[in-house]
């Protein structure tokens, strides 16, 4: 082992294969991003015959599954084997098999996508049928996750057998967590694909059953942006009090909020199909109810990670209700970029709860809004706090420093990344208010004048991405300095140690039994009645069409 290092070669070797795939997908989708908010500002026109919607494919599949997906399992898997004491051999093959299928799976998708066989958009909705090679290499990225995760289930297993009566690394125990709730929701998306896409793609079957194939997509796209949430809600918990000098305010705390959100975040996926028929009324309102429920995690990490920080601010010598935004180290990126992703949670979850309230969707439901929405939730609040592990893992785990220079130009690269997404994402929420739709290019809908306000708000939203692509830039190049160029040296890996003042963390956190039982049966109650509902009244299925 590189003794600069902070995990051993071969761990390093695989969790940075990770990282590889994770930034070229910040590239190519981020510029696809840029030619998507340029077409819809009506001044530019795309060249070469691209389409519009082929580009925004590209950026949606791109960012929403390849970027997130990769760079999570990669700081997982790091994590878990700084905390754990890395990996054994078994282990390590488990997930390089997993790593290349999802790396195949992906040049599949992305290949079919780019040819413009797929151009179907980020929720591959039926009756719009792609080649069967964009289906199967999604199959394989799904399955290839499962690789990953097994791999985390094993090894947190293994340290509960080494050392009895001890308790498991906080990270770990989250990794293990995400990964429950993410085995369990994709287990909805591998069946639409394998059993209904796939067939229907390759002309064995002639139609699709499209209300099916939704629920099933969404009963793991919700959870999907939980998934998205948790590696990030891990950098709060466990490692900013290290950055910032304190202590984790409470681990039994960060470990029931985990446990919270493998209960809730599965069972909610009707909240996405409010205005669908052919669901009954009312599991639509129990899943709402159910996504309600989730504000309380969410709570409850408002209120450790800011416990947190004021504790420490006392720590040192802060006085009043907010003295501690004084003591707190804002010339370092490292805690700059998660905490004003953190900031952006405020807003971004104010509008998950009106995407999920009945009378609310019904006037931003399939508007622009929705788009802004997510992207102050997965494109700030998660990216930014993403680029700030970035900061600190790459270099610890390719044995380089994270020198002065490459910290002033991280600072520049969060206040890019802020200043284009709170323009672009502002333009996104005011447009959708006044009717503008989403998934959707330019359109002045024949010169009405009530559409005629739009057009500033398209401008604003390419003047946001343009400035986010500026940011984009800058992070690919300090990603790549951390790779490769920063001097050899020895970065700290941080991870906080819980204060004294805590409370000692309960052993009920390990009866996995229970926490799984308790989330297939609130599953099971929220979906097995409308599902054999759909499945009983399923009208005559869809036929596939290709409108590109």
């Amino acid at each position: 082992m590189n003794s600069l290092k902070s995990l051993s070669n071969k761990d390093a070797k695989l969790v940075m294969a990770h990282m590889y795939v994770a930034f070229i997908a910040l590239f190519v989708g981020a510029t696809c991003g840029l030619l998507q908010t340029l077409e819809r500002s009506g001044k530019f026109t795309l060249p070469a015959g691209i389409g519009y919607y082929q580009i925004l494919t590209v950026h949606g599949v791109v960012l929403g599954l390849v970027l997130t997906t990769f760079f999570i399992l990669g700081f997982m898997l790091a994590a878990q084997s700084k905390t754990t004491g890395g990996f054994n051999k078994t282990e390590r093959t488990i997930s390089w098999i997993g790593f290349w299928m999802m790396l195949v799976g992906t040049l599949s998708a992305a290949t079919m996508i780019l040819l413009n066989e797929a151009t179907v958009l980020f929720t591959f909705y039926a009756p719009l049928q792609a080649h069967v090679l964009f289906y199967i290499g999604l199959a394989l990225v799904i399955v290839g996750t499962w690789f990953d995760g097994f791999v985390m289930f094993k090894r947190h297993a293994r340290f509960k057998k080494e050392n009895p009566g001890e308790r498991t690394p906080l990270l770990s125990f989250m990794a293990v967590v995400t990964m429950l709730m993410w085995q369990i929701a994709s287990i909805g998306v591998a069946i639409t694909v394998v059993f209904q896409m796939i067939p229907w793609a390759l002309g064995w079957v002639e139609t699709i059953d499209v209300l099916l194939s939704r629920t099933l997509f969404w009963y793991f796209g919700h959870p999907l942006v939980y998934f998205w949430l948790l590696p990030a809600y891990m950098m709060w918990y466990a490692i900013m009090p290290k950055i910032i000098g304190g202590k984790i305010f409470s681990d039994s705390l960060a470990r029931f909020t985990f446990i919270l959100l493998l209960f809730f975040s599965i069972p909610v996926g009707f909240h996405h199909q409010l205005t669908e028929p052919g669901i009954d009324p009312f599991w639509k309102f129990l899943q709402v109810i159910l996504t309600m429920i989730v504000v309380i995690p969410s709570m409850m990490t408002a209120f450790s990670m800011f416990a947190t920080f004021e504790s420490r601010g006392r720590e040192l010598g802060a006085k009043g209700l907010f003295g501690w935004l004084k003591k707190m180290p804002w010339k370092d990126a490292r805690f700059l970029a998660p905490f004003i992703g953190m900031l952006f949670f405020i807003p971004g979850g104010a509008g998950g709860i009106i995407n999920a309230s009945n009378q609310m969707n019904q006037v931003v439901h399939n508007t622009i809004w929705v788009t802004g929405h997510f992207h102050l939730t997965v494109a700030t609040t998660v990216m930014l706090t993403f680029f700030g592990i970035t900061y600190w893992l790459v270099p610890s785990i390719t044995g380089r420093k994270y020198t002065k220079t490459m910290n002033k130009l991280a600072i520049a690269q969060t206040i890019f990344w802020t200043v284009g997404m709170t323009i672009m994402s502002t333009a996104m929420h005011w447009q959708g208010l006044l009717g503008g739709p989403r998934r959707s290019a330019y359109s002045e809908y024949a010169g009405n004048a009530d559409t005629a306000a739009w057009g500033s708000y398209q401008i604003a939203q390419a003047v946001g991405g343009s400035i986010l692509f500026i940011g984009m830039i800058i992070m690919i190049i300090i990603f790549i300095n951390l790779a490769f160029f920063a001097p050899k040296g020895q970065e700290e890996f941080p991870i906080a140690v819980v204060s004294n003042q805590a409370e000692k963390t309960p052993k009920v956190f390990e009866n996995w039994p229970l926490w799984i039982g308790i989330t297939i049966a609130l599953v099971l109650f929220a979906y097995t009645i409308p599902l054999i509902d759909i499945i009983q009244s399923a009208p005559p299925g869809a036929k596939g069409y290709k409108l590109w």
